[in-house]
């Protein structure tokens, strides 16, 4: 199980980026958070199996059919242990 630090740039806010992402996170099992930032990004922490964070990566390099992800990072972050996947509100930082 892993730990990852997601960040999406480009057109995600306003797209249902958050909803279809907590849609695709509790198919795969993933358990974590996604929140928009003042900056227009999407930011994520996902914990799961190497398969599930793997698919979770590839859902978010295209994002909901509105979307247009024009960059995305990512790193391993420190284990948290999230009991759910969340919408959070907007992030003011």
């Amino acid at each position: 199980m892993k730990h990852f630090n997601i960040s999406i740039k480009g057109k995600v806010q306003g797209v249902y980026f958050r909803f279809s992402t907590k849609a695709v996170a509790d198919q795969l099992g993933v358990k974590g958070f996604v929140k928009n930032l003042a900056d227009g990004s999407v930011y994520i922490e996902a914990e799961g199996d190497n398969f599930a964070l793997e698919s979770l990566l590839d859902f978010c390099e295209e994002g909901p059919e509105r979307a247009e992800v024009e960059e995305l990072t990512y790193e391993e972050g420190e284990w948290k242990g999230f009991k759910n996947f969340e919408m959070l509100k907007r992030s003011t930082n």
